[in-house]
């Protein structure tokens, strides 16, 4: 089995990359900003919205790495720093501007990177494992 591996530099290709990390799960101690290296890290539990049920186990997880370089700055809202074992349920992920994107997690919670420019990857690491839980968003 090869696991997913996507690359983004534009708004287009983040857009698939956010499909792909809707509903991934991640600890506040796996979300790492290394200033020299200008790089902002994030260890998720993804969800695998792209595994074929009628092939693999109905529903899988697997642990991805997204990485975004030429990061500036990391400015968090109501991200509880103080509680690096709390698990953020991450929604989407979208660029704002040339100069922005915005990490948005349930409950309201954010985390928006300044970048130079957009150069971003994501990469699943290990084998998937079944899960029988399927995400679900209310619809209003």
């Amino acid at each position: 089995m090869t696991g997913l591996k996507l690359s983004a530099l534009d708004a287009d290709d983040l857009d698939v990359i956010s499909a792909a990390v809707q509903d991934a799960l991640v600890a506040v101690r796996d979300c790492a900003y290394f200033k020299d290296e200008r790089q902002f890290v994030l260890l998720l539990n993804r969800f695998r919205w792209e595994a074929d049920p009628t092939v693999e186990a109905a529903h899988s997880r697997t642990h991805s790495a997204l990485v975004f370089n030429e990061v500036t700055a990391v400015h968090h809202h109501d991200i509880p720093l103080g509680q690096p074992d709390r698990m953020l349920e991450l929604l989407a992920v979208a660029q704002e501007n040339d100069r922005s994107v915005t990490l948005r997690f349930a409950a309201g919670r954010a985390i928006r990177l300044e970048i130079g420019r957009l150069a971003c990857h994501l990469g699943d690491v290990g084998e998937p494992w079944a899960t029988p839980w399927k995400p679900a968003h209310p619809v209003d």
